[in-house]
């Protein structure tokens, strides 16, 4: 229920004062829903968010539809949002998709690496090292390009195969993306198995290793219930990114406790709370949220969205 001047707002001073929200829902959310969701419904989904003050918002991703067949349509549906006065970055696995991005005017791309060998080679039949040496010419290519890159770097806590995931291996890694050009990284709790602690010592080590919290973003899913808990502890340590999906779509299957991304509209409450800007009408948001549940026949798993637009109804 909607109740006038809550949350109420009671600023930290060791809190910034601004956030800026990645949005993931629309191409790290949709790409993980069984069935194919029509570009129509992608594109009013992205205008939606725009419209809700969300000014970075990721569009979809230039894989080959064989892997991801989720997002085949990317050459259609870009040029239906192009025209939007938002930033929206587009995944590139490799030159070829970002060829394929460039000819549609993308200015901002993200490459996809793994802290770990095990998911480098079940995600990208690759190692580290040859994962990162694919990379290198699509983010100097860009970069002579002047298109911004992001470098997504999973398994960052840990590893359903290798089990807790070194911290010295994670900061190797952040620094390599670094060192290549990316201009930002995303630290992702791939499996949600991080705690505030761990968040703090790792956001500790890549500092020494001269990664600031500036270059940083955070990606948590919540499977453990962390997911604030932690963007909290990395807040506290100068981060100002974070990426979160409208409506907490993708992550792990809706039959599985929707336990997935970390929801925009629950991370806006928290922000709120702690009189951090966003620029974000949660509102519009959560009105985005149900609208896009409606599309997929099925309530989101989002708390907020529930709370604000009385999907709840479970008497108490």
């Amino acid at each position: 229920m909607t109740v006038p001047g809550l949350p109420m707002a009671v600023p930290s001073r060791d809190l910034p004062t601004r956030v800026r929200i990645h949005e993931v829902g629309a191409r790290d959310g949709l790409q993980n829903e069984k069935a194919t969701v029509p570009t129509e419904v992608k594109a009013e989904f992205i205008r939606r968010l725009a419209d809700a003050g969300l000014t970075t918002i990721e569009a979809t991703s230039f894989v080959h539809p064989k892997w991801v067949p989720q997002l085949a349509d990317a050459e259609q549906l870009f040029p239906m949002v192009s025209d939007l006065p938002v930033a929206l970055p587009v995944l590139v696995p490799n030159e070829r998709g970002l060829d394929r991005a460039l000819g549609l005017g993308a200015r901002r791309v993200a490459v996809f690496a793994s802290a770990t060998e095990s998911f480098a080679k079940a995600n990208l039949n690759r190692t580290v090292d040859e994962a990162l040496a694919m990379f290198e010419p699509v983010v100097s290519r860009a970069k002579a390009a002047s298109v911004h890159v992001r470098g997504y770097l999973s398994m960052c806590f840990g590893d359903p195969w290798e089990g807790a995931v070194p911290i010295p291996q994670v900061v190797k890694v952040c620094r390599a993306l670094l060192d290549m050009g990316c201009d930002e990284l995303s630290l992702g709790d791939t499996i949600g198995v991080a705690t505030p602690g761990h968040v703090v010592a790792l956001l500790a080590a890549l500092d020494e290793a001269g990664v600031p919290p500036t270059a940083l973003g955070v990606h948590f899913h919540d499977t453990y219930g962390q997911a604030l808990a932690n963007t909290l502890a990395a807040l506290q340590q100068g981060v100002t990114t974070v990426d979160a999906s409208a409506g907490g779509l993708g992550g792990c299957p809706y039959a599985k406790s929707a336990t997935g991304n970390l929801a925009t509209e629950d991370l806006v409450w928290m922000l709120r709370g702690l009189g951090i800007d966003t620029g974000i009408d949660l509102g519009r948001l959560v009105a985005t949220s149900t609208w896009m549940a409606s599309q997929l026949g099925r309530p989101s798993p989002s708390r907020t969205v529930r709370a604000l637009s009385h999907e709840d109804t479970e008497e108490h």
